[in-house]
């Protein structure tokens, strides 16, 4: 039995507190107020003596009768009538409600309960009302609630449970039990009320049997879905499967729970670029569409289920793409049975899978209709998706022009329209080129065109770093050949210069002003190692040494070179590997860095110098482009400056690029570091942030004791290539000598002025201009030469040609080369262990005898 009847209960409402109330009267007030008025006019009549005792008696009568009732109102005995607690209405509406109402008081005990309340626990009569935790004593299913219902009372708060009894505790018609709704709350807010609770007691059965209908009618619904022939799946906006049907999920050879349980996306299931044609519906707030796409879903073995889907995609007021809704009906079958279909089917793959992007437009650019590559593409670029409406959106306006003047020759039916190279629009910089081909007369109403998209994006940076090469190798050569042309000028220079030395004394007027042109020479030749050190063909003299020392050599030098301003910090590494490097350039190399990272602190910064050891694992984890892996020692100097420009990084190694003020910089600083630091086998990167600062890292290789049985096998191809520099660097006392010397020199005032500085120290010189004429005047004198100093580049015969002439003739013929290039630039022209000294260009007098008295005296 429910409460559901309309009908009111015939059982009355119990309330333990229930004496009736009376009511207050008038009339009573009225014959009290009568007599008080008698008895004074009485007291009056007899006269104020004899009244006085009366009067005392009343006196005191009423102040006895006053006391009591203070006593008893303090005790509530007596209580002033609260005519709320007496409005009808409120009460009837509690004892006839449909709930089962109960208030019971901080013991526990029932104050109060309603008739429906008594119907539903099956009460006989107010004798028999027991509170509600009494009523489902015992019930295991019930009692765990009734448990947190009490606490929550005790507590003063508010607590609902469901719960199902069954048996006699469901009351009359329980049998088959019922569904209860259990609800508890304080009586009220104030401190007296609170410490009455409110129980009431619904019987929500029916409400329980139709969810349950509704559930049931849901759970066929899915059944009927799960198994229909055609699959189903839902996306949402985030690109996540947020359901997908039991038919689909056995197509695609997954299993339902592990897609229930999330992570499957829907580039998961989509082959190739199809993903991007459901998200390319072009939104239209408060519309719903449904588009038909033939595309290839992807199993979970990679294998493809060609299918038809209708994607319906609903958008909300703002233009917000809620979940789809995707109906899924499998080509597989027809592909096998019906011919049609089946070139169908291939048309749609040969379509969506191209590398091509491809689109038909109408006369005005918009697009009709677009394969998956094209709808990746426009998502790609501007982010208000127009490019997936017009294909002119897809072209940076620079070259929209050509792209329109193309579609145009196609809407009058030109053929052979030439390819047009684009600009693509967007935040990155990307190319394309578009084909675009006509369509039959009679479709071009609805489609004007067909174009052929292809990124070339990759293509040109590939172009534009083969060009930047070239660039650089060109501007190198002609840097080197420059240098070596300077270099035999400079030669010239040094080399008359040093004869004028020899002729004045340091008290002749002009020996200050002979000095001053050895001084500029000298630094000529500085200018002449950086052009060289640029194109990769400087003479290095690298020698073993710790970079710890040689930047702290380099400590004053650097802190007057930056400045007060700048504060330089220098950070060693423990234990550094030793680098095999040339000083001096290493050296230049730190100070053009350092010079720069001034220039970007006007305002003063903090110059960090760190050094330390890279080891093969660690240089095998960093993503340095084109450093193997194998072991370095790291020189990392950083500033706090303006940083560098996102836009020109990738330029500042470039050689005459720079960012200073004309007049302020040359632009070879960085390319000479880059030169340097490569030609010694090491890298460098940059790392910069705008505002922020610049970081470069050289990477130097680490050098092995071992390594040197190399070059001290080689050292006799030069005469000691490092020593002899050594010495010729402090000259012996006697640099006289005896002998025939071939020497070979292509520019005529050099040799003329070499020759005479070998003459001067007692030498016999055989002049020749090239290698042809040093081979004939090595036959005229028969072979009997000393000594051969030779150039490198020479017209006619070179001097690695003229060494492999003359040695097939005298195997032990003895030659130094000079030139203003590296040595090892012409060295793999030279057959395996030939050997030879090498002094290169500019040079002075003595360091020309003393190389020719020292390779002469050698065995």
């Amino acid at each position: 039995m429910t409460a559901d009847s309309n009908d009111p209960p015939a059982t009355e409402p119990f309330v333990a507190h229930g004496p009736a109330r009376r009511s207050g009267s008038i009339l009573l007030v009225v014959l009290i107020a009568i007599g008080i008025v008698a008895l004074a006019v009485w007291l009056m009549a007899i006269g104020r003596t004899q009244a006085q005792p009366y009067i005392l008696g009343v006196l005191a009568l009423l102040a006895t009768a006053g006391l009591f009732n203070l006593f008893a109102l303090a005790a509530g005995i007596i209580r002033f009538s609260d005519r709320t607690t007496d409005d009808p209405v409120m009460a009837r509406i509690a004892d006839h409600a449909q709930e089962g109402l109960v208030v019971t008081d901080s013991r526990g005990h029932v104050v109060y309960s309603n008739a429906a309340y008594l119907t539903l626990t099956g009460a006989a009569g107010p004798q028999d009302v027991r509170p509600v935790e009494r009523v489902f004593i015992g019930n295991p299913d019930v009692s765990e609630a009734v448990f947190r219902l009490l606490k929550a009372a005790r507590e003063g708060k508010r607590q609902q449970e469901e719960v199902r009894v069954a048996g006699h505790e469901a009351g009359p018609g329980g049998a088959q039990g019922r569904w209860l709704r259990l609800r508890v709350r304080p009586l009220g807010e104030g401190k007296r009320d609170a410490k009455y609770a409110v129980w009431s007691i619904a019987d929500i059965t029916r409400d329980r049997e139709r969810q349950e209908d509704v559930f049931q009618e849901l759970r066929h619904a899915i059944e009927y879905l799960d198994h229909a022939p055609c699959g189903f799946f839902s996306v949402n906006p985030a690109g996540e499967i947020a359901y997908v049907n039991a038919t689909l999920a056995n197509w695609l050879d997954y299993d339902l729970a592990e897609i229930g349980s999330g992570g499957l996306k829907l580039t998961d299931i989509v082959s190739g670029d199809g993903a991007a044609l459901l998200t390319s519906i072009a939104a239209v707030p408060g519309e719903v569409k449904t588009e038909v796409f033939d595309i290839d879903l992807r199993m979970r073995g990679g294998k493809t289920v060609p299918v038809r889907l209708y994607h319906k995609l609903a958008f909300g007021a703002d233009g917000a793409a809620g979940a789809s809704r995707t109906l899924v009906i499998s080509r597989a079958r027809d592909e096998r049975s019906d011919p049609e279909r089946a070139a169908e089917v291939r048309f749609m793959r040969f379509f969506d899978h191209t590398p091509m992007a491809i689109a038909t437009v109408d006369r005005g650019g918009n697009v009709v209709g677009a394969n998956a590559r094209y709808a990746k593409l426009a998502q790609g670029l501007n982010g208000d998706g127009g490019a997936a409406k017009s294909i002119f959106r897809a072209v940076n306006p620079r070259d929209r022009g050509l792209l329109i003047a193309a579609i145009n020759q196609a809407a009058e039916g030109q053929g052979d329209i030439a390819p047009v190279e684009v600009m693509l629009d967007g935040p990155k910089e990307r190319f394309a080129q578009f084909f675009v081909t006509t369509v039959e007369k009679d479709e071009r109403d609805a489609e004007t065109a067909i174009v052929y998209i292809l990124e070339i994006t990759e293509r040109r940076a590939l172009e534009n770093q083969i060009n930047q090469s070239q660039k650089m190798e060109m501007v190198g050569q002609l840097a080197g050949g420059i240098a070596h042309d300077f270099n035999n000028v400079l030669s010239a220079i040094m080399m008359a210069n040093d004869f004028l030395l020899n002729a004045h004394k340091p008290t002749d007027p002009s020996f200050q002003d002979i000095m001053q042109i050895k001084q500029n020479a000298t630094r000529a030749a500085t200018l002449v190692r950086q052009l060289l050190a640029f194109s990769r063909r400087q003479t290095l003299r690298p020698q073993v040494l710790d970079l710890g020392d040689a930047l702290s050599d380099l400590t004053m030098l650097l802190r007057r070179l930056i400045g007060e301003k700048v504060k330089l910090d220098l950070v060693h590494g423990r234990d550094l590997w030793p680098v095999k490097v040339d000083v001096s350039q290493f050296e230049q190399v730190v100070v053009n860095l350092a010079v720069n990272a001034r220039d970007a602190m006007p305002d003063g910064g903090k110059l960090i110098i760190r050094t330390a050891n890279v080891s093969t694992e660690e240089a095998a984890q960093l993503a340095n482009k084109g450093m193997p892996a194998a072991d370095y020692v790291k020189i990392e100097i950083s500033d706090t400056g303006t940083g560098i420009p996102n836009e020109i990084i990738d330029k500042i190694f470039e050689p005459f690029f720079s960012t200073k003020e004309v007049g302020k910089g040359t632009g070879l600083g960085l390319s000479t570091v880059y030169g340097i630091v490569k030609q010694t086998g090491g890298f460098v990167y940059v790392d910069s942030v705008p505002g922020g600062g610049t970081t470069f890292r050289i990477y130097l290789p680490r050098h092995r004791q071992e390594q040197e049985v190399a070059p001290e096998a080689h050292a006799g191809n030069g005469a000691a290539k490092e020593t002899a520099t050594a010495e010729v660097a402090k000259p012996k006392p006697d640099l006289t000598g005896q002998g025939t010397i071939l020497l070979v020199e292509d520019e005529d005032g050099l040799r003329s002025l070499n020759a005479r500085g070998l003459r001067s120290r007692g030498y016999s010189v055989i002049e020749a201009a090239n290698g042809v004429e040093a081979l004939e005047a090595f036959e005229e004198n028969n072979g009997k030469v000393d000594l051969v100093v030779s150039d490198v580049v020479m017209p006619e015969m070179d001097g690695p040609t003229l060494l492999k002439e003359m040695r097939s003739r005298n195997a032990e013929l003895k030659i130094i080369f000079v030139s203003g290039y590296a040595e090892d630039a012409f060295e793999k022209s030279l057959p395996e262990n030939q050997q030879f000294a090498f002094l290169p260009k500019p040079f002075t007098l003595t360091q020309l005898v003393a190389a020719v008295k020292e390779t002469m005296t050698a065995n």
